[in-house]
């Protein structure tokens, strides 16, 4: 179900372009002109081909990467009036990231994960602990907090991305193929998971997928094509 379009949307982009300049000075255009609107409580899919540039989308939408022109707000925000630590600061609290490789810290627990964005932000140890035990307990991880990535199973290292990428209680959540280094059944488990979070925790969500049955579980499906987003139609 979408929000009221008068809500502050969680991530909206306005005209953005993307030009990457090559060594011999020659440019690429990547991103041509995407606007994207994006309610808390909305999920989003974003579909195309390899290349197309589904992924510097969405570092750009995660302030993660500048746009060469256009602009970027998150919850309200315009992601260009600040930089710096602010930045850090404002990406910490406005965005979780879940990708394909879920980049734990090997060497922490997965209580330890989790805790980091909230350390980040200035909770104090305690808050910041007990947080991530709620948060591990909501992915069914409760009896894995004192677990290393490495004695975690792939499905079970993704859930502790997603719940550290929730740690900070963020209004929007930006997954790159998180389900695409999985098998069928753990990937159907993380699917449930990602949707029940965005109704539970009415989160803004941008999915970019190359699994149709995810994709399907959007409000909208948006096909990135020759730099531009275009609405797929439901079937």
């Amino acid at each position: 179900m979408r929000p009221s379009s008068g809500t502050v949307p969680a991530v909206e982009a306005r005209a953005i372009h993307k030009v990457f300049v090559g060594g011999d000075g020659s440019e690429l255009t990547v991103l041509g002109g995407v606007d994207l609107r994006v309610e808390s409580g909305e999920a989003v899919a974003i579909v195309g081909s390899s290349g197309a540039g589904k992924s510097t989308l969405l570092h750009l939408l995660g302030a993660l990467a500048r746009p060469t022109s256009g602009g970027v707000f998150l919850a309200g925000l315009d992601v260009s009036e600040v930089d710096g630590d602010a930045l850090a600061r404002m990406r910490n609290g406005c965005v979780g990231f879940v990708f394909q490789f879920h980049h734990l810290l090997r060497e922490f627990t997965a209580l330890e994960n989790v805790m980091m964005p909230c350390l980040i932000a200035g909770r104090q140890r305690g808050a910041a602990k007990e947080r991530a035990r709620e948060l591990l307990t909501v992915v069914g991880l409760e009896e894995r907090l004192s677990h290393r990535p490495s004695q975690l199973s792939g499905g079970e290292q993704q859930r502790v991305a997603v719940a550290r990428a929730l740690a900070a209680e963020p209004p929007l959540l930006l997954a790159d193929e998180p389900s695409g280094n999985l098998d069928t059944q753990t990937s159907e488990d993380l699917h449930d998971l990602l949707f029940n979070l965005r109704e539970s925790q009415d989160l803004g969500m941008v999915l970019v997928t190359h699994n149709q049955e995810l994709a399907r579980r959007a409000d909208r499906i948006l096909e990135l094509r020759d730099g531009r987003l275009h609405e797929v139609a439901r079937a």
